[in-house]
């Protein structure tokens, strides 16, 4: 499993690029303050063939108060961010989930 962080992923950037890291850097930071404000003002960013950020409401509801079971509480309401993946993605990891299940053959 890879899992890349902010600093391999401007790495990542500038290498395929041809940018400095402090550029890309800068279009990530870019990328995050404007996917960020356009969620806060209860807009939705698409980006096609990749997927759509935006803002859910989830309701409030009745939980249970873990250090008192018996004990009923109050959730109240909260805006959350959500991330639906689109086609494009689904079918690039549709391919690799089937690449990475198919037996590799043994070759003596």
């Amino acid at each position: 499993m890879n899992t890349i962080n902010k600093a391999e992923l401007i790495n990542q950037i500038a290498d395929k690029t041809g940018v400095s890291k402090k550029q890309a850097e800068d279009m990530l930071m870019t990328f995050v303050h404007i996917v960020t404000e356009t969620l806060t003002a209860g807009g939705e960013v698409t980006i096609a063939g990749f997927g759509a950020f935006m803002a859910k409401t989830r309701a409030p509801r009745m939980g249970v108060n873990p250090q008192s079971p018996n004990q009923k509480i109050q959730i109240p309401a909260v805006t959350v961010p959500k991330f639906k993946a689109g086609k494009g993605l689904k079918d690039a990891l549709k391919q690799s989930g089937a690449a990475a299940s198919k037996p590799t053959p043994f070759i003596a």
